[in-house]
């Protein structure tokens, strides 16, 4: 059996992570299993004292959170935060990308997806499955909501990048019956942008914590490859737009080159930022670091596809 475990730098807690943002709690709500969630085991777990409202955790009912652009271009984008896949941070990583794509035009639906480690059977699976189930509801209440563009990009934050990334490779995988006429539309998005990505489930380049949380302390090798999107990455994979800082101390850089190489190798090279400074968790990035120029070449590259 092969183990990732190796000494490997932990998330960084962002700072001023405080109370939830009024923005959150305004936010339109938006269950993703509104006749009752798929799977069983569900077991809370007891909080760090260190972490802030904002780290959500014990998600029994997964969702989506609408933030609705003032002056909507018709498009929408489903944003997926990180939290070495033990809580969903959703400051930096979805209000804050939320704030700068609603400014853009763009409804953000920020996705608050079922932690592996808390007790669900098939904990590899939960995360995915709530992941091709938003993009699903996306596309069910696009009229309702004003999203006219059938085009839906997804982004992702660290372990949300992984998820985004597996998402984006494993939008057709079957894992669990429908539920309803909402699982038989399409999950697969039209592009995807994966900032400071976990890509590899293995040492040495893997987060350890996040690796563990979602596979387990044991896995073997076929459930490793089964979610190491690297090896998913087909003709039919979206465009891919990459952000990592090459100081990133706890998700190294080269989880981006990974992903990089293999969609060179499957034919379609990705856009690729990589910026000396920044660290990880940067979120939308400091207004003063070239870090934070992300955003606005996201948007240009998502304009060029369109």
């Amino acid at each position: 059996m092969t183990k990732p475990a190796q000494a490997v730098a932990p998330l960084l807690i962002p700072e001023g992570g405080g109370p939830l943002p009024r923005p959150w709690i305004e936010a339109q709500r938006v269950p993703l299993w509104p006749a009752g969630v798929p799977g069983k085991g569900f077991a809370p777990r007891e909080r760090r004292a260190d972490w802030p409202q904002t780290f959500l955790s014990n998600i029994a009912e997964p969702e989506l959170r609408l933030f609705r652009a003032a002056r909507p271009n018709g498009k929408a984008l489903l944003v997926i935060p990180g939290g070495a896949y033990n809580f969903v941070s959703i400051r930096n990583e979805g209000v804050d990308v939320a704030r700068v794509f609603n400014a853009a035009g763009y409804h953000v639906y920020v996705l608050v997806y079922r932690l592996p480690g808390e007790g669900w059977a098939n904990r590899a699976d939960v995360p995915l499955m709530d992941a091709q189930r938003a993009m699903r509801v996306i596309h069910s209440r696009a009229a309702q909501d004003g999203v006219s563009d059938p085009d839906i990009a997804v982004i992702g934050f660290s372990a949300g990048g992984h998820l985004a990334a597996s998402l984006l490779t494993e939008f057709d995988e079957k894992l669990a019956p429908p539920v309803d006429a909402i699982d038989g539309l399409d999950a697969r998005p039209h592009a995807g942008i994966l900032v400071y990505p976990v890509i590899s489930m293995t040492v040495p380049y893997t987060h350890v914590w996040s690796a563990q949380t979602l596979l387990g302390t044991a896995p073997d090798a076929a459930l490793i490859a089964r979610r190491s999107p690297v090896q998913h990455v087909t003709a039919q994979t979206p465009p891919v737009f990459l952000v990592h800082a090459l100081d990133d101390d706890a998700v190294p850089y080269q989880n981006s080159l990974m992903m990089a190489d293999a969609l060179t190798k499957a034919g379609h090279a990705p856009e690729m930022h990589l910026f000396a400074e920044g660290k990880h968790g940067f979120g939308i990035g400091p207004s003063n670091g070239s870090a934070g120029q992300w955003t606005a070449l996201a948007q240009k590259w998502l304009e060029r596809l369109a």
